[in-house]
């Protein structure tokens, strides 16, 4: 019932762009460490940038498990699965890495993001993926939800910080300069917003 893709590409591409929620998951190398699962849902947050590479937009939040983890080792499973429509979930198992705001990559990842403004949610890094096993499977036991739109709480909350407020309010976090098992976070004190490319 499940199918391997070499790339996403056509009719993957178009189920994985419509979605307007994805998850991913990541885990520590240590057999005991936290196993995190993320629900991503902020529109236009996403880019499929090649049929092998995709890119998410990290925001501000509680927690750095996912880049804590991917600086650790690099293991990242993304997944959307159909809540209207025909059945399906598709996963894309990988490596990532997160490209922060001191990197010279990240004013030329962001391009890729034209209808965003970063600003209004304390993005703190693009999190890079290179897929390298692409699977769908049936989703029939996937429940029908609607989806009524994007909640504003998250924009409204981080749209008022400059980059020496959200840095500071990083800093206040237990968890985002070291992560829950005590890996290296988020890098603090956070790097200015470079701005668009050019």
């Amino acid at each position: 019932m499940g199918k391997t893709h070499p790339g996403v590409e056509g009719r993957l591409r178009e189920f994985i762009e419509s979605q307007p929620l994805f998850f991913t998951a990541t885990a520590p190398l240590s057999g005991d460490g936290t196993v995190n699962l993320s629900p991503k849902g902020v529109t236009g947050s996403l880019a499929v940038l090649d049929p092998k590479t995709l890119a998410y937009l990290d925001f501000a939040g509680s927690n750095a498990e996912t880049v804590a983890h991917l600086r650790e080792n690099g293991r990242i499973t993304l997944m959307w699965c159909a809540f209207q429509g025909p059945p399906n979930i598709v996963r894309v198992h990988g490596r990532g890495e997160p490209v922060f705001r001191d990197d010279p990559r990240f004013p030329e990842l962001l391009a890729h993001f034209p209808d965003f403004e970063p600003g209004a949610h304390g993005l703190r890094a693009v999190v890079l993926v290179t897929a390298e096993l692409i699977r769908d499977t049936c989703g029939f036991a996937v429940p029908y939800l609607a989806y009524e739109g994007d909640r504003t709480l998250h924009g409204q909350r981080f749209e008022r910080e400059d980059d020496a407020s959200l840095s500071a309010y990083f800093e206040k976090k237990e968890h985002i300069a070291t992560s829950i098992d005590g890996l290296p976070g988020l890098p603090l004190p956070l790097p200015p917003y470079p701005g668009p490319p050019g």
